[in-house]
């Protein structure tokens, strides 16, 4: 015979554990929240802007050919922004204590679909750090890109600054404490029904019934030990009265 479980006993295995959800939850989310505020390093992110674009006279066209040519050359100059060849220069210059390749891992460079902007991003658990190497990298490479490539396309259109009101990108503490509620939740549901499923002690009379297929005849009702003491010293009181009476 196929057990089926009703939507009132799903809710009523919730409630009966509840506190155990709750528990689990809130676990979660307080570690979250202690991480987030406490343990995690603050990242922040400081951005600059360069157009590729051919130096042009006021009376000269502008050619289709060129912008494909520019658009092809900022695949390779995301590469080189990024090369020894930069970086060397712009450690060298800010004089930090870092190696080229963990001066790399802090710079990102991307461009939107056929266009001839490049975003250039730096993250850092200092503001003004993350600033001072994007304008500087930006600065080197326009410098460099001379010399490397023989051409002279590269502009800087919007350099970084500093914020009195600089805020990190991450950690994001109310996001991090969101996702641990919901996975708090969700933890705690599933603990509850596993809970429930390796539990397979008979809790009521109904159980027997759906068990052995066969009716209720009676029922013995539970009785606490101060239930069975009262009622015996009550007994006991009962029958020295009466016998007192019959000695009378």
């Amino acid at each position: 015979m196929e057990e089926t479980i009703s939507l009132k006993e799903l809710l009523q295995t919730l409630r009966k554990r509840l506190s155990l959800i709750l528990s689990i939850t809130f676990i979660a989310v307080l570690i979250s929240g202690v991480i987030s505020y406490f343990f995690l390093t603050p990242i922040y992110q400081a951005s600059t802007q360069l157009l590729v674009n051919q130096s042009k006279n006021e009376q000269s066209a502008y050619q289709y050919n060129e912008v494909q040519t520019n658009l092809q050359l900022i695949n390779t100059y995301n590469v080189i922004i990024k090369s020894p060849a930069i970086l060397e220069l712009v450690k060298k210059d800010l004089d930090l204590d870092m190696t080229v390749g963990e001066l790399n891992q802090k710079i990102t460079v991307q461009n939107e679909t056929n266009s001839q902007v490049v975003n250039l991003s730096v993250q850092d658990t200092s503001a003004k750090n993350a600033v001072k190497i994007a304008n500087k990298t930006a600065e080197v490479f326009q410098k460099e890109i001379v010399k490397i490539m023989s051409v002279d396309n590269v502009s800087i259109l919007a350099k970084a600054e500093v914020s009195d009101h600089s805020t990190p990108i991450k950690p994001q503490p109310l996001l991090n404490i969101a996702i641990a509620l919901v996975v708090g939740l969700m933890a705690g549901v599933g603990l509850v029904f596993l809970l429930e499923y390796f539990d397979t002690t008979i809790k009521d009379e109904q159980e027997i019934e759906k068990l052995l297929g066969l009716p209720v005849l009676g029922v013995i009702a539970r009785m606490d030990e101060t239930q069975i003491n009262k009622k015996s010293r009550a007994v006991k009181k009962a029958s020295r009265v009466r016998g007192e009476t019959v000695g009378s």
